[in-house]
């Protein structure tokens, strides 16, 4: 942690100046790329805006001034049934679920720069089986110090106490209690746009810090050897062909070093590797508009116990309007990810997406998602292919109330020597948001 700590220092103090941003405090990196949108026209991709992103004046919170900020207080209780608990194959118990999670946010007002600040929780109870109960929190800064409107600079950092979910696939099974971890992480960014050309980039940190868990017969389950930092650094440099259309190359170097050995017999996990993609970034006039881009990624590893992982990437979303009221998404990646299971260093994550939003009235919005993806591990036999179905609606009654309805089913096939087991996860889910 110690290291940690003095990198994060390191970072925030190359942008203590611009520890002044972030238009909204829930995703630093959302407005990191806001930002650099607005910063040159040829850039801009606003033709258009989907219907989660659309100002609602007569719905939106108001807040509560606090000096030259706005902070904006909130409370969502859920009531959700999962008919899986456990995540298991056979035998699977149901059980009722209430959270509690409270939230405030600390926004600037300012015409130039911005600062922003967070804190969260998630306080869930079971009825039936209490050692599932667990309380998540959060907090996070970040800022933006905008040079001129074609230049700025940002940083964040984030702190978060996290219960990894059952149907995770780096998640061991049968421990009596879910694992919980930490994860600590900052970034610092920059964006310059001259003419038709805009460059940015980016450095990243993060360090995870698992706890051990405890089997039904109080075998201790040990995950010291999860624990990792991984630093990264993105160059980019993109070049508008048109007023909608930009070419771009982008290349991401990582290094991922573990804290200890996987076991007696297996070195730790520690791997450089590097992403390189190329592609476009455009929009169809109002009807559509994103970003498709393709390369190759590769990670290697310091032991030879773990092969290299390396093979064709590509990440992509692309947004299609087809009416003002109705959103479509569609989502790719190919990434590297690090495993957590006994013999791989890490696995090659494949996922398709696709999700619907539809303004039925000004205060109804109603959604559907379907995810698919696929994890091909390195060093052992083992295949996992995941499906997640979801649908839900949201009544805003006005601007301090709203309740949610939504539901899904989650399923994993996992084949191989070494698969993890099958199993299908049904929820539903009642909300109630209250906000100020």
């Amino acid at each position: 942690m110690s290291n940690l700590k003095t990198r994060l220092a390191c970072m925030i103090a190359l942008s203590a100046s611009a520890v002044a941003g972030a238009a909204h405090a829930q995703s630093t990196t959302g407005s990191l790329n806001q930002a650099a949108a607005q910063s040159g026209d040829l850039f801009a991709r606003d033709r258009s805006i989907p219907v989660r992103d659309r100002p609602r004046p007569d719905y939106e919170a108001l807040g509560m001034p606090v000096g030259t900020f706005t902070a904006f207080p909130s409370v969502q209780i859920d009531a959700e049934y999962t008919d899986n608990v456990f995540a298991v194959s056979n035998g699977a118990d149901g059980d009722w679920i209430v959270h509690v999670k409270p939230e405030v946010q600390l926004e600037s007002g300012w015409s130039r720069h911005a600062l922003a600040a967070y804190a969260r929780a998630d306080i869930a109870r079971y009825q039936d089986f209490s050692n599932e109960n667990f309380e998540d929190y959060g907090v996070g800064a970040s800022g933006r110090l905008d040079f001129t409107r074609a230049a700025n600079l940002a940083g964040g950092v984030d702190y978060a106490s996290v219960t990894e979910p059952r149907t995770s696939s780096n998640a061991p099974a049968s421990t009596r209690e879910p694992i919980q971890y930490e994860l600590t992480s900052g970034f610092v960014a920059g964006t310059r746009v001259g003419g038709r050309v805009k460059l940015s980039g980016r450095a990243d940190i993060r360090e995870y810090n698992y706890e051990d868990g405890l089997t039904l017969g109080g075998v201790v389950v040990d995950q010291d050897n999860r624990d990792r930092t991984i630093t990264s650094l993105t160059a980019r440099g993109d070049y508008a062909v048109s007023p909608a259309t930009a070419v771009f190359a982008q290349v991401t170097g990582n290094k991922r070093d573990y804290d200890t050995a996987t076991s007696v017999l297996l070195p730790a996990r520690d791997s450089d590797g590097y992403e390189f993609l190329a592609g476009a970034n455009f929009e169809l006039g109002a009807v559509a508009r994103g970003e498709v881009a393709v390369g190759y990624i590769s990670q290697t590893f310091d032991a030879a116990a773990y092969d290299e992982i390396s093979g064709f990437g590509t990440r992509a979303q692309l947004e299609w309007f087809p009416t003002q009221l109705t959103t479509v998404t569609g989502t790719a990646s190919r990434t590297i990810e690090d495993a957590g299971i006994a013999g791989s260093g890490g696995y090659l994550s494949s996922a398709v997406g696709v999700r619907v939003d539809h303004e039925l009235l000004r205060n109804v919005l109603l959604n559907a998602n379907l995810t698919y993806s696929q994890d091909e591990y390195e060093g052992i036999d083992r295949n996992d292919d995941r499906l997640q179905v979801s649908a839900g609606g949201t009544y805003l009654v006005n601007r301090n109330l709203g309740v949610t309805l939504s539901a899904s089913h989650f399923e994993q096939a996992s084949d191989g020597v070494a698969g993890g087991s099958d199993f299908d996860v049904n929820r539903v889910s009642l909300s109630l948001v209250a906000q100020f």
